[in-house]
């Protein structure tokens, strides 16, 4: 059975005790709110492993919240959304998102993702190992990186996908390929290319280290 903490953050309440009935159900205990505010505050309280976060929240709204929670704290965030506009994706994934489900879902396929988000934060990873690629250095058993001296702000999942890049510098990488890297086959690729676009603005000086092979996928270029 699984364990930890899930905040659901969802003004549909019956969204939220159907979501709570089938998290419990797999072991995890679980907080509730119902607008940004009463989210935030429960998130500073309870301080749970992951959240479940919605778009569309009265008063302070689900973007608003991450972007608080985001500047405070690492903890896996992935959102829920009635729109499937790529530009919802990809606003909630730059803002630090670990995934995202669109509307109507099923509550398995959200407990899929929860367990593969908190999989991936765990750092249960294949072996501990660390890379260096020019001025990038990479610990994926610290879930650490750093360009020079300076760490990098990332999510757990930008971290393991940096490492999955940064195993094999120079090799391209497919899209599919580093979902599975990421354990996460649930994701569609469009995923990957958003958190690309939001580790490359994390890398600083590193960023060009980070190439996009048009129509294949993308690489760390040897150096």
């Amino acid at each position: 059975m699984a364990t930890g903490t899930v905040l659901v953050i969802e003004d549909e309440r019956t969204l939220v005790g159907i979501l709570t009935d089938y998290l419990r159900r797999e072991g995890f205990r679980v907080e509730t709110a119902y607008d940004g505010a009463r989210g935030l505050e429960l998130w500073r309280a309870a301080r749970p492993d992951l959240i479940l976060l919605d778009i569309m929240l009265p008063g302070v709204d689900g973007l608003e919240v991450a972007r608080r929670v985001r500047a405070e704290s690492s903890v896996p965030i992935i959102m829920l959304t009635a729109r499937d506009e790529e530009v919802d994706k990809l606003l909630g994934l730059g803002l630090g998102a670990d995934d995202y489900v669109v509307k109507p879902y099923s509550p398995r396929e959200v407990v899929a993702r929860v367990k593969a988000v908190l999989r991936r934060a765990s750092g249960a990873v294949e072996a501990p190992t660390t890379f260096t690629v020019g001025s990038l250095f990479v610990d994926d058993a610290a879930y650490e990186a750093r360009c020079g001296d300076d760490l990098l702000p990332l999510t757990a999942t930008e971290l393991r996908l940096l490492a999955a890049l940064a195993r094999e510098p120079g090799r391209v990488k497919r899209r599919a390929e580093l979902l599975t890297s990421l354990g996460d086959g649930l994701a569609d690729e469009r995923t990957v290319d958003a958190h690309v676009k939001n580790l490359r603005r994390k890398l600083g000086p590193c960023r060009d280290l980070l190439e996009t092979v048009r129509g294949v996928g993308y690489r760390l270029r040897g150096a």
